[in-house]
């Protein structure tokens, strides 16, 4: 059986927050706690005309990956809702693979 993760390429977030809102919602968290978190990185110039401006979403401790809407086979909560379209969720081998061809501005969670 494979391990499943969740996939975020931060080259198209847009930093809406959508995850966050949906992630609080599916898990009835309280104000002030997070399934996953958006942080901003940016701006700041790098050379020349060329900026760096990123939003990166990080899921917490407090993510389960959405294990009640998994079980019944929907995707999490923030891979749903995600406006960007800018998370995944699947075998993590496959997302792996997914992963090597996109390069940078990407990372993978595992619980």
């Amino acid at each position: 059986m494979s391990q499943y993760g969740l996939m975020i390429d931060y080259e198209y977030c847009t930093g809406c927050h959508s995850c966050e809102v949906a992630c609080k919602n599916e898990l009835k968290l309280p104000r002030g706690k997070w399934g996953i978190k958006l942080t901003e990185v940016g701006p700041f110039q790098l050379t020349g005309d060329k900026w760096e401006w990123d939003y990166i979403a990080v899921p917490t401790d407090l993510c389960n990956l959405c294990k009640d809407r998994v079980e019944k086979g929907e995707k999490p909560s923030c891979v749903h809702h995600c406006l960007g379209q800018a998370m995944e969720y699947g075998p993590v081998e496959e997302l792996a693979k997914k992963m090597a061809e996109k390069g940078k501005k990407v990372m993978m969670f595992i619980p």
